[in-house]
């Protein structure tokens, strides 16, 4: 019986799992295509007047802007998703926990 809960608890966990990183990979493609459309559509269709140039239109900080800030928060979430650095993850923590918790047990046994 304590199996087939564990079964279950697992498969709930990877379930999760999947439907954070199809998040992240649809983020990351949202992020991809209203970046091109910005960069080809407003950057480029500004730079067709007399007094402006592509130069001008590039150099402008307003125009990365959006890659770069959102590009930041889709870096974060990736680390997040994928647990790049898992010592600060949910795993690392319930693993910390059932270390101390054996450790407690231990000195516990030690005591009797």
């Amino acid at each position: 019986m304590e199996n087939i809960f564990r079964e279950e608890r697992e498969y709930i966990a990877a379930k999760k799992k999947v439907k954070k990183i199809k998040g992240f990979y649809i983020h990351f493609l949202v992020y991809v295509l209203v970046n091109i459309f910005i960069s080809g559509v407003i950057v480029f269709g500004l730079t067709r007047g007399d007094d402006r140039t592509f130069f001008n239109a590039i150099t402008n900080f307003g125009v990365y802007a959006t890659w770069i800030f959102w590009g930041i928060g889709v870096f974060f979430h990736w680390i997040g998703v994928f647990e790049v650095f898992s010592f600060i993850g949910k795993d690392w923590e319930d693993k910390k926990i059932k270390e101390l918790m054996e450790k407690e047990q231990q000195q516990r046994n030690k005591r009797r």
